[in-house]
């Protein structure tokens, strides 16, 4: 295993996530951007105004033939990923790949073995994992703070982005799917999703989905690139408390609110309730400031340092790859329940 003082990174792809992995690769100590490669001139040339010392080229292969590249960022249009990562891997370079990792199960499996042949890092761009708003949830989960899970829902919308490539599933709810699942840590049972095209008739631009997991729990996703107010809120039940996150406030992301409800089958007094309302205090607890992608990004030079298995590995971006298949074909068949098979 090389031993690395700098690593050498390339940054493959300027469209709207390249600039921001260069951002924030460029604050991160033992970290050297050897190269910004792209199709586009003009794009190259506004990084070079912005980062003059940063080599940029139009040609891939020299990036995969330069020495001092370490590893490749690869942040393409998915239908690309997988040829850009496999030539990567080929290259003996560590890969970091925007999501989602594949357009489907087969490529994905096959990167995992390639990354693991050559004793590679493989990192899936699930930026949201990395959020501490996210990362606390996932602590007062697994502190129980929040009892038994009931029921995971979000909703991700906005006015475009429209893509030409992919629709609205592939685009937002692969966010959601790598929260859940991360949060959740179950094995979901069978997805349905249904959606609509309202522009594209080839294209589904809002998007709703369900997935359905053991002992009653559920997720339920909504994407949509149709709405005139930009929404990012999550709700995570539990029998002792429920969590409300809403990305778009400024502070107060987190509320954990000490509400529920109690059943009592069989009352001691005819004329009493058989439902109890808990109604309790509202906590926001404080959630640290750093730019969720500045901490994958770390997190991906920390892992080629030490050799750790990345938070978000190869196997983790094939399970979302997984449920995006099982959603599509559950689109194709009109919200047909598709079993899931991780």
């Amino acid at each position: 295993m090389k031993k690395y003082q700098i690593v050498g990174i390339s940054i493959v792809g300027m469209g709207y996530w390249g600039p921001n992995f260069v951002r924030n690769l460029s604050r991160i100590p033992l970290t050297n951007i050897q190269y910004v490669c792209d199709i586009n001139p003009k794009k190259l040339k506004s990084i070079a105004q912005s980062y003059p010392h940063i080599k940029t080229t139009m040609d891939y292969q020299k990036v995969l033939q330069d020495k001092q590249t370490d590893a490749i960022i690869i942040a393409t249009p998915v239908q690309t990923h997988f040829l850009l990562a496999k030539q990567a891997l080929e290259s003996d370079k560590h890969v970091l790949i925007e999501k989602p990792m594949t357009t489907n199960k087969a490529d994905a499996k096959e990167l995992i073995n390639m990354a693991r042949e050559k004793k590679k890092i493989l990192l899936v761009d699930h930026t949201f994992i990395y959020h501490p708003a996210v990362e606390k949830i996932k602590q007062l989960i697994q502190k129980k703070e929040l009892g038994q899970l009931f029921y995971f829902d979000s909703v991700r919308t906005n006015l475009g982005l429209f893509q030409n490539d992919t629709n609205v599933l592939w685009d937002l709810a692969t966010h959601d799917l790598s929260i859940m699942d991360y949060l959740l840590e179950e094995n979901p049972l069978e997805i349905i999703a249904i959606g609509a095209c309202h522009i594209r008739k080839d294209i589904e631009n809002v998007v709703y989905v369900t997935v359905r997991y053991s002992k009653s729990l559920l997720g339920h996703i909504h994407v949509n690139w149709l709405t005139p107010v930009k929404i990012r809120t999550m709700l995570v039940s539990g029998y002792k408390k429920m969590i409300v996150y809403n990305d778009m406030e400024p502070i107060e992301k987190i509320k954990v609110y000490n509400r529920g409800i109690t059943y009592k089958e069989y009352p001691e007094n005819i004329h009493q309730s058989k439902y109890r309302y808990r109604v309790g205090d509202i906590h926001s607890p404080h959630i640290d400031d750093e730019e969720a992608l500045y901490l994958l990004c770390d997190h991906f030079i920390q892992c080629i340092l030490r050799n750790e298995k990345p938070r978000t590995d190869g196997t983790q971006g094939l399970r979302i790859v997984t449920m995006l298949e099982a959603a599509q074909e559950s689109l194709k068949q009109n919200g047909k329940p598709i079993p899931i098979q991780l």
